[in-house]
């Protein structure tokens, strides 16, 4: 399909609503394919973002979002309130306005040869997630991958997404030029509830399968049960159900925490929560009355009944980074430097414009 005759007017503030602050927008579009979901197509100004952090670890670290919301509609999502910006709401707006930075590959690559670039970890999957479902028609991570590994900088990607696996064997390509760390977001092992907690992510059987095929292409892939939700998912069966399949699917190291509920994302899921376990409304409004953050007798609770369990099934507990919140990178603590090779790897070069999105065949309406 082309998408050009599924273009929206971006005058149309009714349709768009506070989108006339993307001065970089190219178009907006809607498809069958995508029933509900409106990309706004941008040329990103950059493509680095940098995230102060605390001391005790790196002063800062560096992040890429190539997409803003997300389709995977995840009612916890920290992220939501990202959306209020550009005046949509961290609800229906975040699950179905997606920003899409169409050329954010080019933008890195650019970013990355400047001189002043210390090539620190990147983490991808901090804010809204690099493999939803838009990733399939835009196909902006592997020239992302392909940029980070040709400059000598070490990453990560943290992701709720199947469609990592059409990229593992560039990860595996990159993997021998830069540390490349790999995190599958698997919260809940539970059919019904995961299907109404998450409805636009895959199922969880999908996501481990991931797992399995990243460690077959010699990959370290770690699994973040994160949120545990109090009451729902922090039973003991629940967790050795959960922590047995992990195993099962050759992940070694496990990163949980429990539900955090910022301002904007506890409104979106505490309506959530009325509609499907309203027996539960009174106790977490007990809990979280005093902030954001879980209780701490809750939390050392918690950690009691799971550190033994993960343990027992001889997993290890993963290291989160400070500063970015995706999984520590295997290169802290080391320096990182340009390939030895020279500036291009022929061969990520070559499977990167294999896998380009094939040109439109009219120029993008501009407004």
């Amino acid at each position: 399909m082309r998408w050009s005759g599924q273009e929206l007017k971006t005058e149309q503030p009714s349709a768009l609503p506070g989108l006339v602050k993307l001065s970089n927008l190219v178009r907006s579009v809607q498809t069958p394919e995508f029933a509900g979901i409106t990309f706004h197509e941008v040329m990103a100004k950059s493509a680095l973002n940098h995230i102060p952090g605390p001391k005790t670890a790196l002063p800062f670290g560096w992040t890429i979002n190539p997409y803003r919301g997300c389709s995977h509609a995840c009612v916890y999502c920290f992220a939501r309130r990202t959306h209020e910006y550009l005046d949509l709401d961290a609800g229906r707006d975040f699950d179905s306005q997606i920003v899409v930075k169409v050329n954010v590959a080019e933008v890195l690559a650019r970013e990355l040869a400047k001189p002043s670039w210390e090539h620190q970890p990147v983490a991808l999957g901090t804010n809204t997630d690099p493999y939803q479902r838009a990733e399939g028609r835009y196909r902006l991570m592997p020239g992302i991958i392909t940029a980070l590994a040709d400059s000598g900088t070490p990453f990560s990607i943290l992701t709720k997404g199947t469609l990592l696996r059409r990229d593992l064997p560039l990860l595996a390509e990159a993997s021998h030029a830069v540390p490349v760390d790999l995190a599958m977001s698997i919260a809940v092992f539970d059919n019904e509830l995961q299907q109404s907690v998450e409805p636009g992510t895959p199922s969880t059987a999908a996501r481990l399968a991931t797992v399995a095929a990243a460690i077959e292409h010699g990959l370290s892939c770690s699994v973040f049960m994160m949120p545990i939700l109090p009451f729902l998912t922090d039973t003991r069966s629940h967790l050795e159900s959960a922590l047995g399949q992990i195993k099962a699917s050759g992940a070694t190291t496990v990163i949980y925490t429990a539900l955090h509920l910022r301002p904007g994302v506890k409104e979106w899921f505490m309506s959530w929560l009325e509609a499907e376990h309203p027996e539960l409304v009174p106790r977490y409004r007990q809990m979280y009355s005093n902030g954001a953050s879980a209780p701490k007798d809750y939390r050392r609770w918690l950690a009691a009944k799971i550190e033994p369990l993960i343990r027992a099934h001889g997993l290890q507990r993963g290291k989160e980074d400070a500063a970015t919140g995706a999984i520590r990178s295997t290169a802290l603590g080391r320096v990182a430097g340009p390939p030895a090779t020279g500036p291009t790897n022929p061969v990520l070069a070559s499977t990167v414009l294999a896998s380009t999105v094939a040109p439109r065949q009219d120029p993008p309406t501009l407004f």
